[in-house]
């Protein structure tokens, strides 16, 4: 499906959205006009206490060729992994334009086979089961109807590239309709111009709160538009839109202007209850943001989630990689560039917010020593580059099997590296060169998310070469840090800004794997890290060490060991009773804290790199 060709299709389509929807939003009010090219949606929630919907699709002009084959989509946008959406669907039913009930076959678990109807209009009746709301599922309640759109329509092939009408039937008369779909003059009915772009349109049904602000101004005028679905107070929601805007802000001072949303507005689609699952969710015009934690003690950790995504409008929505043009509904997606646009974006995630000045040096210092630990420390690394990593996308998305995996050891999350490395390019370029990471972005988005060309791996390395004029320096750092095994010096790079790199927990030990006490002594929990204490020993998952010379095994005896000390320990391996030596050994995790954190006086230049670093862009646009 990833031809040249389809990718050209849906650049095309891309550019063409508006009119195209402007068009269909026009036809809306009459049927008739889409009677040879349209696809109609009607859902309803008469169950929704128990969690159901009722949906009703008309296929109009369907093709004389075959059956028509209804299908529901097996990933998401967004998502990498494979997502059995057919699974809870049930009630199906199909019939002909004379009302008749038309024949269904299951070539497959997620196709509905429908014959008979001869060119005609076919009309599919089903109902959809769905409580989980979140980035990936749809969750119906009698509060809400949270519809990610692949787990709730069908589709048909062939019928892929025409207009799409959806009315939405609200179950409670105070739901209001939040999503990125082109409104009519009904406020329950919408457009899309093609299946992509409805496929890609998060949509809530709810009584939720509002609060709009507008970015640019004149032509260039944009609203940006929060809700949020919630059990707190209106003043909450004040005070988050206050911060909401100071991120969005930051972030179009990086790119020099925002996005031309397709709408004309931009949608945070925000829920924060305590019966959902937590996620967050990229899509072309808006995002879902969905946590448990609410607004009275979790705004700082929502609006991380929050920075995230706006971040992702550009990187990945708009500067897209062309291995995710456009994207397969029909199968896993696997990208080479994870590490950017996924990694790049959590890399700016922390630094919007301490640019937006809502966090501290101190804080954010602080929050860059797990991610270097976990890419310096990681095995992983001796297996796998950057982009192979992102390569594993379909594996660990969120992804479903039952069966152990060693993934410990062997992956590091592409969100996790690519972060690093966006870290370390930051600081490599303000050294080197004198440019800094958000010089790269921009340029990445005049090349290729202002003109809509996707980009590939050598269109990255060279946009590098461009940005620091030093060809030489570009396919090094690719070679090295990206494409290779090695990571940046971040000891040396942190101190050009006065932050210091050091051991998070000197002196203490490090086993491997986590440690519990049971009655029958010390349980191994997980697969031991390579090269840990654990794992040069043999001990392995599941294993129960039963002595500590020659005493029985204690956690307290564990935790007060101490770095180089050697214990001589009993233990039991699915049956075996076994013996070894624990050379223990010390935590190689990592903290980052500023000088003056450790009473050191950061030299002038060093302040002055570190100011400039966490400078506002907000004004820079």
């Amino acid at each position: 499906m990833n031809s040249p060709e389809r990718r050209g299709v849906g650049r095309q389509l891309h550019r063409q959205h508006i009119v195209v929807a402007l068009l269909g939003a026009a036809l809306a009010v009459v049927p008739d006009a889409f009677a040879q090219s349209s696809v109609v949606y009607h859902i309803a929630f008469p169950n929704a206490v128990h969690h159901e919907a009722n949906v009703e699709v008309t296929f109009h002009g369907v093709p004389e060729n075959g059956p028509l084959q209804v299908r529901m989509s097996r990933s998401s946008p967004g998502r990498y992994a494979i997502h059995e959406f057919a699974k809870n669907v049930y009630r199906f039913e199909a019939r002909g334009e004379d009302g008749k009930a038309l024949e269904i076959l299951r070539p497959d678990p997620y196709q509905w086979d429908v014959y008979g109807n001869d060119g005609g209009d076919v009309t599919v009746t089903y109902t959809i089961f769905a409580d989980r709301a979140g980035g990936t599922y749809s969750g119906i309640d009698a509060t809400h109807a949270h519809l990610n759109i692949p787990a709730t329509f069908a589709w048909a092939r062939d019928m892929q590239h025409v207009p799409i009408t959806v009315t939405f039937e609200p179950y409670s008369p105070d739901w209001k309709v939040a999503s990125q779909l082109f409104p009519t003059d009904d406020a329950y009915t919408f457009t899309a111009p093609d299946l992509q772009y409805f496929m890609d349109s998060p949509t809530e049904l709810s009584n939720h709160a509002v609060r709009t602000w507008t970015v640019g101004s004149g032509s260039d005028a944009q609203e940006i538009r929060l809700t949020v679905h919630h059990q707190g107070t209106e003043a909450e929601v004040d005070s988050y839109a206050e911060m909401a805007e100071k991120v969005v802000a930051e972030q179009i001072g990086i790119y020099g202007e925002a996005p031309r949303y397709d709408v004309g507005y931009y949608t945070f689609i925000a829920d924060y209850l305590p019966y959902i699952a937590g996620d967050g969710m990229e899509h072309r015009n808006s995002t879902i943001i969905a946590s448990t934690r609410p607004l009275s003690t979790g705004a700082m950790g929502n609006l991380g989630t929050l920075s995230h995504e706006f971040f992702h409008s550009w990187n990945v929505e708009r500067i897209r990689p062309q291995t995710l043009e456009p994207f397969d509904f029909e199968h896993a997606n696997m990208s080479n560039e994870l590490w950017f646009a996924e990694g790049f974006t959590s890399y700016y995630t922390g630094l919007a917010i301490r640019r937006a000045g809502l966090s501290d040096d101190d804080a954010y210092a602080a929050s860059l020593g797990g991610t270097i630990s976990a890419v310096v420390n990681s095995p992983g690394r001796q297996f796998f580059s950057a982009v192979e990593m992102s390569r594993q996308a379909p594996f660990v998305d969120a992804a479903t099997f039952i069966d152990p995996t060693n993934f410990g050891n062997t992956f590091i999350s592409y969100y996790t590296w690519g972060s690093a490395i966006g870290l370390g390019l930051d600081l490599t370029l303000r050294e080197r060169f004198g440019k800094t990471l958000d010089d790269y972005m921009r340029a990445m988005w005049q090349k290729f998310g202002k003109t809509g060309m996707p980009y590939t791996l050598h269109g990255l390395r060279e946009t590098l070469a461009e940005v620091t004029g030093d060809k030489a320096f570009a396919s090094d750092f690719y070679d090295r840090y990206i494409e290779g095994h090695e990571v940046v010096d971040y000891e040396a790079l942190l101190a050009t800004a006065g932050l210091k790199l050091q051991k998070a927990r000197p002196g203490r030990a490090s086993w491997g794997a986590r440690l519990e006490e049971t009655e029958g002594g010390v349980q191994v929990r997980g697969y031991p890290q390579i090269g840990s204490t654990l794992y040069e020993a043999g001990l392995d998952n599941g294993d129960v060490i039963v002595t500590i010379g020659g005493k029985k095994a204690r956690m307290k005896n564990l935790d007060a060991a101490k770095p180089g000390q050697q214990l001589q320990v009993s233990f039991v391996q699915r049956g075996i009773d076994r013996e070894a030596t624990l050379q223990v050994k010390e935590s190689d995790s990592f903290a980052v804290v500023t000088f003056e954190s450790l009473n050191m006086t950061p030299s002038a230049a060093q302040q002055q790199r570190r100011a400039e670093w966490f400078r506002s862009r907000a004004g820079d646009h």
